[in-house]
């Protein structure tokens, strides 16, 4: 399987003044536990940082280890214009990027989704509130206990899949397939503008946190019930999870960057960073980048079912998923894809492109605690926001939109929120909404697990109306709050009657609003620990 799999190790340096002059001392600590003490000499200049809950000076100096790669780095910046949210004091940032050979820009979108494969169409229905959730009849769910889905029904791929490999692909590579190239399409990048071009230049990054689901049931239940013979040729390539990109690239041509990540939940948020950063490095001009999913069938059911995590409000599917809501109960399973084409400022206005908004920076992040509970304190992504907005040039006063991950879990949504008020100390010009339909109990989750694994002795937030599309959710949510920027429409988030009273920001409730995006994020975390945040704003040139 060719796949990022983001295991992670994170670390933090606490900085505190000692009395005398020998400078300052450097605690580092892996997770909560203190690892070394290092020396640093003294600068003579103040230190930046917050002040952690147990009272520690923490320094903008970190050390973020992933997959043995080490970066480094300080938040120390000019200051910027205070617009809306105000931050502490402390927290600055520095430049945005001004080189248009690094300066990234989205020039087309395109999706699948419960709400049809339009883009107008789909931001309109979320700003009307209105939910695609409904019973489940693509298989036999009636002995199931949670029998209803953000299931896409009547989906054609006419015009972009001939018939021959459309009854073959798994439904994760076809929505991949024609959310990307619908992508192209919108950034007026069709075959005969590519023939033009320099395709060793253009990459394609689609991830996926399941992979082809159905094309891998299927196999096993051929190998079960008619032996290993009977397994199709197209098993293994339609179950691996990078087969989105690849099939994509050898529809169209592309010979530039080519791979997979899957992080589960955030793994399109993922996708969009390492692209970037493709970009930033010259590797390439134009990525076509994104997730897909398609785990709303039998197996993919069922094992959420058995995790406990799904909602189980069958009576009423078109309120379960409710974030930040007392009431919430599990999440709601959605499918599709989102993909963005993402491209270089320079290599965009020489092709005299339209560009819809800018990217300007990303970070990843790993809780280091839990396969599905997230910290309580919130530092794997409060750490994760500030390290975007850093890569982003951006400073925290800035920022007036959060698009959240809000999976409606009772730990993790008050814990994302907690995490928003430690990096935007005054949130009252904010808003914040959720796209998903997630409402997952995490303390059931890992109170199961950890029970099993003994006895083995071995704020938008729009799934609320089109369910928690997984590996796509990110590209979905990407689109979303693109199209808040470009409209300044915030989509509602539905399902919001007995709020938690620690959710203190706008989360947007229940109505659309006016609401004029200065700089906003998109956050996507997902199971293991992976945390996610983009930095999206209007495009000046």
């Amino acid at each position: 399987m060719v796949a990022i799999a983001g295991t992670c190790s994170s670390s933090l340096l606490f900085r505190t003044r000692e009395l005398g002059e020998n400078g300052a001392s450097l605690v580092q600590f892996n997770g909560l536990r203190p690892v070394e003490n290092k020396q640093m000499a003294s600068t003579g200049s103040k230190p930046s940082g917050f002040v952690c809950s147990s009272g520690i000076f923490v320094s903008y100096v970190g050390i973020v280890e992933c997959s043995g790669l080490t970066l480094m780095g300080s938040f120390r910046a000019p200051k910027r214009r205070t617009i809306r949210a105000v931050a502490s004091p402390t927290v600055s940032a520095p430049k945005r990027e001004k080189d248009p050979k690094k300066r990234i820009v989205i020039t087309g979108m395109g999706l699948v989704s419960v709400f049809g494969n339009d883009i107008d169409t789909f931001y309109d229905r979320l700003l009307e509130g209105e939910s695609g959730i409904s019973i489940i009849d693509r298989f036999d769910a009636s002995t199931f206990s949670v029998r209803f889905a953000g299931q896409i029904r009547n989906f054609s791929s006419k015009g972009y899949i001939d018939g021959k490999n459309d009854r073959r692909l798994d439904d994760c590579w076809r929505y991949c397939l024609v959310a990307g190239r619908r992508a192209l399409e919108d950034a007026n990048l069709g075959p005969e503008i590519l023939e033009t071009m320099d395709r060793s230049k253009i990459g394609v990054l689609v991830g996926s946190g399941m992979g082809g689901l159905t094309a891998f049931s299927n196999g096993v239940e051929s190998l079960i019930q008619k032996g290993y013979k009977k397994i199709t040729p197209f098993f293994i390539p339609y179950s691996i999870t990078n087969m989105g990109s690849a099939l994509l690239a050898i529809d169209t041509g592309l010979m530039g960057p080519n791979y997979s990540i899957s992080t589960a939940c955030a793994t399109a948020n993922y996708c969009f960073y390492a692209a970037a950063n493709h970009i930033r490095r010259g590797e390439a001009e134009v990525m076509v980048v994104g997730g897909t999913e398609a785990a709303v069938m039998a197996t993919g059911v069922g094992g959420f079912i058995a995790c406990r995590a799904l909602s189980q409000r069958n009576g009423e599917p078109q309120k379960a998923s409710r974030p930040w809501d007392k009431d919430r109960d599990g999440f709601v399973m959605g499918e599709g894809s989102g993909v963005l084409v993402m491209e270089s400022l320079e290599h965009a206005m020489k092709r005299g492109a339209t560009i819809v908004a800018e990217y300007l920076g990303g970070a990843i992040t790993c809780d280091a605690h839990h396969m599905t509970d997230p910290r309580s304190d919130g530092l794997g992504v409060s750490s994760c926001i500030s390290k975007s907005l850093e890569d982003a040039g951006v400073s925290p006063e800035e920022v007036n939109y959060v698009n959240a991950h809000a999976t409606s879990t009772l730990a993790g949504d008050l814990a994302e929120v907690n995490a928003v008020k430690k990096v935007f100390k005054d949130t009252s010009e904010i808003k914040m909404n959720g796209t998903k339909a997630r409402t997952l109990n995490p303390f059931t989750i890992s109170h199961w697990i950890s029970e099993i694994l003994s006895q083995d002795r071995s704020a938008a937030q729009i799934e609320s109306m089109i369910g928690h599309g997984l590996g796509a959710a990110g590209g979905l949510e990407a689109i979303a709050t693109i199209k808040a920027i470009t409209t300044g429409w915030l989509h509602p988030t539905i399902n919001q009657y007995n709020l938690e009273p620690e959710v203190t920001i706008d989360t947007v409730p229940n109505v659309k609003k006016k609401h004029e995006v200065n700089v906003a994020i998109s956050n996507s975390f997902g199971f293991g620990g992976h945390n996610s945040v983009v930095v999206f704003a209007p495009f000046t040139p």
